[in-house]
């Protein structure tokens, strides 16, 4: 099983730890639904923005939490 996990980083893409530690992640609805309900707490808690990996490739990203809450 290849795991799915989220870099969280600053806006200028420096890594940061996050105030609430993921799991790794069987599929990618997985990964993305536990964004979808801790986001503000990362928000809240210093990271900016967010990429996906599937192993080491990267999925997408950056994504920005802050235009999250205006959506």
């Amino acid at each position: 099983m290849v795991p799915w996990t989220w870099r969280f980083e600053k806006a200028d893409g420096t890594e940061v730890s996050p105030s609430v530690e993921p799991d790794e992640f069987s599929t990618q609805g997985d990964a993305e639904s536990w964004l979808g309900e801790y986001w503000k707490e990362l928000l809240e808690g210093g990271v900016e923005q967010v990429r996906l990996f599937e192993d080491t490739t990267e999925i997408y990203g950056p994504m920005s939490l802050s235009e999250a809450r205006t959506a």
